[in-house]
């Protein structure tokens, strides 16, 4: 079964490098972020983990966690972020989850059931474990994307994303095309042009149908 927006991410049991975890009793109440990789020690995903680690302040600032996650082990996780941060030139002070078993790129619809991992394997075979999952505070799934092995991630574009999420989160209002921090937005159509005025202030109407409204602070 796909996980589709708003379902609820599985929960699981994990080790990390950094010990054993529960996700949900991870995440707590706030936001989180899992963001997985096919195998430790490639070129692509040092540079994702880099950048991510580079954005710590930022993830801070929205009460979110970041959790890796790739199908080797805990050692190799250890191994590895010391690439990482040396690439980066910061501190990864988050965790990496070691997946082996594929349970958890199963669970999250990222490998099929009937995968496994063969001897001598490459990134190839775990390929699409190449996704960022954003998680609410009620443990709902609130967006997904999945990249090929050849694109990096733009970790701005999940910034923003959040950003978006977090802005609209339990309430009518939506961002447009190319939105940021800042910009106006957008009044649900599950408020007529009074309840809009009345809630949020002055509206700009443009269609019908497309009401724009400054962004709350």
């Amino acid at each position: 079964m796909a996980l589709r927006i708003n379902d609820q991410v599985p929960n699981f049991t994990a080790e990390t490098d950094q010990g054993k975890i529960d996700f949900h009793d991870w995440i707590g109440e706030g936001w989180a972020i899992l963001f997985s990789h096919p195998k430790d020690f490639t070129p692509v995903c040092t540079t994702e983990f880099g950048a991510v680690a580079q954005l710590a302040n930022e993830w801070a600032k929205r009460g979110t966690k970041v959790i890796g996650v790739s199908v080797d082990g805990v050692e190799a996780h250890k191994k590895w972020k010391t690439d990482i941060e040396s690439f980066a030139a910061t501190t990864a002070a988050f965790p990496i989850i070691a997946d082996e078993d594929l349970a958890i790129s199963k669970a999250f619809d990222m490998l099929p059931a009937e995968a496994y991992l063969p001897d001598g394997r490459t990134a190839a075979h775990t390929a699409t474990v190449r996704s960022v999952f954003i998680v609410g505070p009620d443990k709902k799934l609130k967006l997904s994307m999945t990249y090929p092995m050849s694109v990096g991630r733009n970790f701005a574009e999940v910034l923003r994303a959040l950003d978006a999420l977090q802005l609209t989160f339990n309430v009518p209002l939506a961002t447009p095309a190319n939105w940021t921090t800042g910009q106006d937005v957008i009044v649900a159509l599950t408020l007529n042009d009074d309840q809009a005025r009345e809630k949020y202030g002055a509206i700009d109407i443009k269609l019908p149908y497309l009401r724009t409204t400054k962004a709350p602070k």
